[in-house]
């Protein structure tokens, strides 16, 4: 889709009619007026419409990679028109998350429709009980385990691909895809 002359836009301000009389019956300023009219409807209809190119839910669809980059959002051109807008509408809310547990299942959920445990083997460790046993040391990995909606496949090397541009330098990442509906523990 472009912005470019659309035919038959008519415009809502012609420039004819808002001639000095004198040029109201020239015959030539209103075909002038008239091209120029062709040439600036499109403008003045974008510009009339400006808050919807501001808004993911109504922006054309050409659109939208322009408005991902300005907040930041990273969308797959093989999703779903729906699943990008919808990435586009919440890029903010997950940035407030990154780099956290709720941030990285967030979007899993967001991009896949998956429910995602991650468990974090990133370095903090301390004990509840003063003079206690401390926990063992981190393991060094980030471990993503995701179960697949029933009937709907996962592609793993996709999710992989979300985890590693979440996961944290000094970690090394691991996906697991599990069948079926989560159970109670989580697990």
């Amino acid at each position: 889709m472009t912005r470019a002359a659309v035919p038959g836009l008519p415009s809502r301000y012609p420039i004819g009619g808002l001639l000095p009389a004198l040029y109201a019956d020239d015959d030539l300023a209103q075909r002038f007026t008239a091209g120029l009219d062709t040439i600036l409807a499109p403008v003045l209809s974008t510009l009339d419409n400006l808050p919807a190119y501001f808004d993911p839910a109504l922006t054309p669809d050409d659109f939208l990679p322009w408005l991902s980059s300005w907040v930041g959002a990273d969308i797959d051109p093989a999703w779903p028109v729906e699943l990008r807008r919808a990435a586009v509408a919440r890029a903010v809310e997950l940035h407030r998350w990154r780099g956290t547990r709720r941030g990285l299942t967030e979007h899993l959920r967001l991009c896949f429709g998956v429910e995602a445990v991650v468990h974090d083997g990133g370095g903090a460790a301390w004990s509840s009980e003063p003079g206690g046993q401390l926990p063992p040391a981190p393991t060094g990995e980030l471990l993503v385990r995701v179960r697949a909606s029933a009937g709907r496949p996962v592609d793993a090397a996709r999710v992989l691909a979300v985890v590693q541009a979440s996961c944290p330098a000094h970690l090394t990442c691991r996906v697991e895809i599990l069948p079926g509906a989560p159970d109670e523990t989580g697990d």
